[in-house]
């Protein structure tokens, strides 16, 4: 077995995962990460191996403290793994000094947050164009015309922030991950801060990105239709990986959410427990 299935809706078991060799754009290898020691001690990464490939949308998805932000952020270079390695290419991330960790990011990684994070004071293309002024790097006009076509900015590029709407900010922040062409964009909750016809748009462009310009997304969301934009969602749990599914749908996505949901409460349930409180919860993941 490839550990890959192209039919929509497959479920792959954590060892059919990692058994999966692609070209890969990001990848870590035993990842482990620990917050505090002793008795508050917390793995909230243990022995993650995963692999995102090159030229697809890979969505991130698991219950609340499953690791899914920590897990992006060890692999972006934001934050240092406790053991294991994090690569971005052929690169471990392990072996870079802090300067050579800044300039990594600045010109193979692309970030989009939920806040979108613009320079009020610049102009739309001004802030698409801030990672590769700070990277002292020329733009390549074809490359940025295109990324600004595929996202249809156009109109909007000597706007401030305050003079757009959320989504086209989000637009920008969009643009101005994909403007140095990064080996890949980690997206933390795109959509959070959008209204729903909104929050479409901007999913709609990222997939765009992936299917027209080639780019390697992986966003981590909790949002079940934001995950079915995606090639690829996969779901961790108490910092472990459980599975995954290709080509998701919305209602698939959520039926596999509910299963780790349950997973985690019958682990957290207290002694004496009775049965309508049981009964309570299964009816609130019904809703």
């Amino acid at each position: 077995m490839d550990g890959r299935y192209e039919k929509s809706g497959d479920v792959m078991s954590d060892a059919a995962v990692q058994a999966s060799e692609p070209i890969a754009a990001a990848r870590s290898v035993d990842a482990v990460k620990i917050y505090g020691s002793g008795e508050i001690e917390v793995r909230a990464l243990d022995g993650v191996n995963i692999t995102f490939e090159q030229g697809r949308f890979t969505a991130i998805m698991g219950p609340s403290g499953s690791g899914k932000s920590t897990l992006m952020q060890c692999m972006a270079g934001l934050d240092d793994l406790t053991e294991g390695r994090a690569y971005i290419g052929d690169t471990d991330l392990s072996t870079l000094s802090d300067k050579e960790l800044t300039r990594l990011r600045r010109g193979r990684v692309g970030f989009i947050f939920q806040a979108f994070n613009l320079v009020p004071t610049l102009t739309a293309i001004e802030n698409i164009n801030l990672p590769l002024e700070l990277a002292r790097r020329e733009p390549d006009r074809e490359w940025v015309d295109s990324v600004i076509a595929t996202v249809g900015l156009e109109d909007r590029l000597n706007h401030k922030p305050s003079e757009l709407s959320g989504g086209q900010q989000q637009r920008v922040a969009v643009s101005r991950a994909l403007a140095s062409k990064p080996d890949v964009i980690f997206a933390d909750e795109p959509t959070g801060n959008l209204d729903s016809r909104s929050g479409t748009d901007v999913l709609r462009f990222m997939r765009k990105a992936v299917d027209d310009l080639g780019q390697t997304i992986v966003m981590v969301t909790h949002d079940a239709r934001a995950a079915s934009f995606a090639d690829r969602t996969v779901f961790l749990s108490d910092g472990s990986l459980k599975g995954e599914i290709i080509n998701p749908t919305a209602e698939q996505v959520l039926d596999y959410m509910k299963i780790l949901q349950v997973g985690q409460f019958i682990r957290g349930v207290p002694e004496g427990a009775t049965m309508d409180q049981v009964l309570e919860f299964f009816e609130e993941l019904e809703e």
